[in-house]
Formats: C-alpha cells, sequence, structure tokens
C-alpha cells in the first residue's frame, strides 16, 4: 500500500460559515488518506516501523546503500569515528582510474598495480596517490 500523496484542502472547513454539506468531501477526503497511512505502517513503500529505541530494526534496513544523484554518501555520526565490525571490501583500482579521479586528502584505495605492477593500498596525500606496499602473508 503506497504512502498518500498530495495535499488535504481545507476550503470548506477553514471558517465557521462553511457549510457542513461542502465540508463532507473534504472530511471524508482526509479520512481515507489517514487509512492509508496507518495502513502503510511497515510496509515496503509505506512508514517505517521503529523499536523500543525508536530506531528502524536492521531487518528493514537495505544491504546496499547507492547513490541515485551520483553524490558520494556521507555518514558523519556525533563521536567521529565510522565503527565498522567486520572486513572493509574495497574494489581493485588501477593507477589510472585512479589518477583520473579527483582525489581528497586522506582517501585510501586498494590498488591493482601501483607497486610497479603489484597490488598495494594507496593514501591519497592532498596532491597524489601514495603507495603502501603490502608485506607478507599473514600467519598464526
Amino acid at each position: 500500500m503506497a504512502f498518500p500523496t498530495g495535499s488535504v484542502t481545507t476550503d470548506n472547513l477553514d471558517a465557521a460559515t462553511d457549510s457542513p454539506a461542502d465540508a463532507r468531501a473534504d472530511l471524508l477526503l482526509t479520512v481515507q488518506k489517514l487509512n492509508l497511512m496507518i495502513g502503510s505502517y511497515d510496509a515496503a513503500d509505506g512508514i517505517a516501523a521503529l523499536d523500543s529505541n525508536g530506531l528502524i530494526v536492521n531487518t528493514k534496513l537495505p544491504d546496499a546503500l547507492q547513490s541515485s544523484s551520483g553524490n558520494n554518501i556521507t555518514m558523519n555520526p556525533n563521536t567521529g569515528v565510522v565503527k565498522i565490525n567486520n572486513i572493509l571490501e574495497l574494489t581493485p583500482r588501477t593507477v589510472a582510474q585512479l589518477n583520473a579521479l579527483t582525489g581528497v586528502e586522506g582517501q585510501i584505495a586498494y590498488c591493482s598495480n601501483g607497486n610497479a605492477g603489484a597490488k598495494c593500498l594507496a593514501v591519497y596525500d592532498g596532491s597524489a596517490w601514495l603507495r603502501i606496499i603490502l608485506g607478507t602473508a599473514i600467519a598464526t
């Protein structure tokens, strides 16, 4: 059930001289839109249900975030820290792809050929991508 759109008119409801007969249609439309809103509670295209902490339940959140406007997605918590509980996966980029970007100081990337053809991490320092050479394999 879709969330209702459009405004509710008050043309026949806002003056003491308004006719109750004329107001009936406006009131009916208002109640119908209210019922649509109630019916859209916790629906896919309706109002999000909140848990007891006032948060959207994680099963209702998407598995991926993608900007539809071509802009970056920004996370800006009040603590100043974005916490990732597991593994961060970076899409490999080539030197040419990284150099074609308008970098911002502090960006980090995984470069597939940035260490004389070998894989490395890269950090943008405000003017260039600098490589961080990968070491030896992890071991217990």
